[in-house]
């Protein structure tokens, strides 16, 4: 099968007849970078092998999705049909639309020395070498299997930047004009303000929320930008193989256990994950580190809330009601989501989007939108 028609249908959809990212999305065969990958299918992970069935690869690796290439520990490329791995997504073929948007947030220009952080598929380094040249694009990921497949896999399409197995967090041995991530990150690194040139300008995202930070360097070490008008969510940085484990056992506290503190909420039951990005990342910021867990059953909807340090939540509405409010441990988490969704209630919106950054030369990020200021650290 020739792939280039479907890459030129992807190309329509992700850009615009003007864009200088057309051509390189139209001759770029995005499914030689994900050969295998795992699809999500009656609760459980199936792997897909493109070339047992061309069709179906084809189809899914020209559409505009992202496609999960390893969990836990397992990468597709590595699975038998009979792998059921369990637990979270570690790395991904981000959709192509995503790709590029991070990329114009960081307005990168066509001398731009850029960073590319979290190699994944490959897929974004390969854009950015079709645009700029391959003597001006690194990138980099913790995972050195995907960074020796990754960069293999381009010198297969004659693209040949420098790829390197490295800690994203860490020091970076070299400088860019550009730096763009495809992993979120809570504050921003400091190797990265080092890394960055005089005037050169940084796009990334906070982990566990959905804000798109950019910032130019300043002359102090630090940064200064704004939170994006737009979303984006990403996978944080892990330095091993895979994420530590998460709070399940204490998951099934919350979906069971009568609660310290039972009262009926004020607020209807969201599935904050899925549906409420600007209100979970309101959340994140104020409280990181929340585990959710969403269920419908008929009309009953039931919220769970988590945290490392002991606290959980349970939210259960039926119909229209209000919702019972189940609450246990050091802290009471649905009182945070309260204090947020009142906020919003109270000014009309959320501060965050449009907000004001500034980074100092710690990775520390300050946000401010009118009166309200919050520091991340």
């Amino acid at each position: 099968m020739d792939w280039r028609p479907y890459a030129r249908e992807l190309a329509d959809r992700v850009t615009h007849p003007g864009s200088r990212w057309r051509e390189a999305v139209a001759n770029t065969p995005r499914h030689q970078f994900v050969p295998s990958w795992w699809a999500w299918s009656g609760g459980h992970w199936e792997v897909q092998h493109g070339p047992a069935d061309e069709a179906n690869w084809f189809n899914t690796a020209y559409r505009d999705k992202t496609l999960v290439t390893k969990v836990g520990t397992l990468h597709a490329d590595h699975a038998k049909a009979t792998d059921a791995p369990t637990g979270r997504p570690t790395s991904s073929s981000t959709l192509p639309s995503l790709v590029l948007q991070m990329y114009r947030h960081a307005r990168i220009g066509p001398k731009d020395t850029v960073l590319d952080v979290g190699t994944g598929s490959g897929y974004g380094a390969a854009l950015l070498c079709h645009l700029l040249g391959e003597d001006q694009v690194t990138s980099i990921d913790v995972d050195s299997y995907l960074t020796s497949i990754a960069a293999w896999r381009m010198s297969e399409q004659k693209c040949n930047p420098r790829v390197a197995p490295l800690d994203a967090t860490g020091p970076l041995p070299w400088t860019f004009d550009r730096i763009v991530a495809m992993v979120s990150v809570r504050p921003v690194p400091a190797s990265w303000l080092l890394a960055l040139n005089p005037g050169g300008r940084l796009t990334t995202t906070i982990s566990g929320t959905s804000l798109i930070v950019s910032a130019t360097k300043t002359g102090d070490g630090g940064a200064v930008g704004q939170v994006e008008r737009d979303w984006a969510s990403f996978m944080r940085t892990r330095a091993g193989a895979d994420y530590p484990p998460g709070l399940s056992e204490l998951m099934d506290t919350a979906r069971t256990a009568e609660g310290d503190d039972v009262r009926i909420g004020r607020f209807p039951v969201l599935d904050i994950e899925e549906n409420s990005w600007e209100l979970r990342s309101m959340l994140e910021i104020l409280s990181p580190g929340i585990e959710h867990d969403y269920r419908e059953t008929g009309d009953a909807r039931i919220a769970c809330m988590v945290h490392a340090d002991g606290s959980w939540a349970r939210a259960e509405q039926i119909g229209r009601d209000l919702p019972a409010v189940h609450q246990g441990g050091p802290r009471r988490l649905w009182d945070v989501l309260d204090q947020a969704r009142d906020h919003w209630l109270q000014e009309g919106s959320l501060p965050l989007y449009g907000a004001n950054v500034r980074i100092t030369p710690d990775g520390t990020i300050h946000l401010q939108r009118g009166r309200w200021k919050y520091t991340i650290n």
